[in-house]
């Protein structure tokens, strides 16, 4: 299995693959999916994740399933952390 070096985060794949296609703004979504503007302005400028109540409004929306944009965001999240989280003192536990 490959792991992507850098995924791309949720509120860019919502932009780009979703709305643009679409020429459907952030607000419009928002109202669509009755959540706060700001939610999803947030999300598409990568300054918050998708929840779980968030991505099952996405995909009631765009018919495809909650799990595509959670594992959207655990795919970015992981990616972040192994740029980041340092693991070099933990010694693995040796089977006996």
């Amino acid at each position: 299995m490959t792991l992507m070096k850098n995924p791309s985060h949720p509120g860019d794949v919502l932009a780009q693959l979703y709305l643009e296609p679409l020429g459907m703004s952030s607000i419009a979504l928002a109202k669509r999916l009755n959540v706060p503007r700001t939610r999803i302005e947030r999300l598409m400028k990568g300054e918050t994740s998708v929840t779980v109540d968030t991505a099952m409004r996405l995909s009631k929306f765009f018919g495809n399933t909650a799990e595509f944009w959670m594992n959207l965001q655990r795919a970015h999240d992981l990616a972040q952390a192994r740029a980041t989280v340092d693991l070099s003192n933990i010694t693995p536990l040796e089977a006996a």
